[in-house]
This record gives C-alpha cells, sequence and structure tokens, in this order.
C-alpha cells in the first residue's frame, strides 16, 4: 500500500469524534479516510476515493462497522454510469433499536440509474468531500455570488444507503462557500487548496501549530 504524502485532520462539533484524510491531490485526487462517530450510535468508517484530474468522482469504497455490525459500499463510475455493490454482516437495524434509534435500511440503492447526473460523490459528515464540487467547479476563484446547482450521490451514514441529492454550491470570496442542500445552508470556510477550515455545525479542522 503507497503512503499518502498529505494529512488532515477534523473533529467533530456536533458529536464524539473525528475524521482523518490521507491523500495525494498531484493529479486528481486519491484518499484513504477514517472517520469516526459516536451518533446515532458509536461506528468507524473507512473510505477511499479516487477523482480524475477534473475532479469527478471515479471510485469510493466504504466500510461502516460497530458492535456486531458492519457494512459496505464500493461505488464506481465507467461510460457515464454509476454501479453500485453492497455487503452487510450482523444487524445494523437491531443495533439501533437496541439504543432507541429508528432503523437504517438497506445499504445502497436498488436503481443506480438514479445516480447519472451525479458528477460527485458526498459521504455523509464528511468534510473532505466538499472538496470535490469546489475544486471541479472552479469556486475558489470565481466572481462571489456565482451560483452552481448539481446533484451528487450521497452515501448516508452509517447505512450506507445512496440516493441522489441536489446540492448548491455559491462562491462568497474570501475562501468561503455557501452550502445548501435540502433546506441545510451553511457557510463553509476553506483553505487556498479548497479543503474545508472550518463547517458550522459539523467540523473544525486541527491545524499543527495552530
Amino acid at each position: 500500500m503507497a503512503t499518502m504524502p498529505k494529512s488532515l485532520f477534523w473533529s467533530r462539533v456536533d458529536t464524539a469524534g473525528s475524521d482523518q484524510a490521507l491523500f495525494d491531490d498531484r493529479r486528481g485526487l486519491a484518499v484513504r479516510g477514517v472517520a469516526l462517530a459516536a451518533d446515532p450510535l458509536p461506528y468507524t468508517c473507512r473510505y477511499e476515493l479516487v477523482a480524475d484530474e477534473s475532479w469527478s468522482a471515479a471510485r469510493l469504497e466504504v466500510g461502516v462497522e460497530g458492535a456486531g455490525w458492519l457494512r459496505t459500499l464500493r461505488l464506481e463510475r465507467a461510460a457515464g454510469q454509476w454501479r453500485a455493490s453492497t455487503a452487510e454482516q450482523g444487524d445494523l437495524d437491531a443495533a439501533l433499536a437496541a439504543a432507541g434509534r429508528p432503523g437504517a435500511g438497506l445499504p445502497g440503492t436498488d436503481d443506480p440509474g438514479r445516480l447519472d447526473d451525479a458528477i460527485d460523490v458526498d459521504l455523509g459528515a464528511s468534510p473532505l468531500f466538499n472538496t470535490l464540487p469546489v475544486r471541479r467547479l472552479g469556486l475558489l476563484d470565481a466572481e462571489p455570488g456565482t451560483t452552481h446547482r448539481i446533484v451528487v450521490a450521497w452515501v448516508q451514514v452509517p447505512s450506507l444507503l445512496l440516493a441522489p441529492a441536489e446540492q448548491v454550491y455559491t462562491a462568497l470570496g474570501s475562501g468561503r462557500v455557501r452550502f445548501e442542500s435540502e433546506g441545510f445552508t451553511a457557510e463553509i470556510q476553506l483553505d487556498a487548496e479548497g479543503y474545508v477550515v472550518h463547517y458550522p455545525g459539523l467540523a473544525q479542522r486541527y491545524d499543527v501549530g495552530r
């Protein structure tokens, strides 16, 4: 396994948790990440992402594991179409029920064709994935007020339910973008390379020496 030259680390602010992404962005983007969270029940999420030189997502592999259950998802785009495969061990719904939480449903999707308009992928609660549309659409250098409405392949965590989601990104200048999706809005602060520094209500990045 090749080493990665860069690393980013975020602390969750909405629950106990963290997310570390090890990555190489010299030609497109290759990422290996691990996210931990305590809500809706404690889990570890491991993910691998590959995006091409246009910053369009090509492949995402995710594994989420908690006490007594494990789910995996592989999502790959070829010839303009997404293919998804999933696996499950144990019973996440039973674990959620024991914690007094609603059931998760089945991982993946029964109709990958619903994702045909998606160029980006978004892994729930992981700040790294906002960088894909920011870089692909050139939002860091765009005039303030420039708006893009996109469809992403949204992977919910910990269920790994896969669905299309409409998102709106608006350039605000000074390294900020406004993110909107399904009634939710956040003003995200980015660094000079388009990686999230602060995501209100979700995560704050830890930088050595800060």
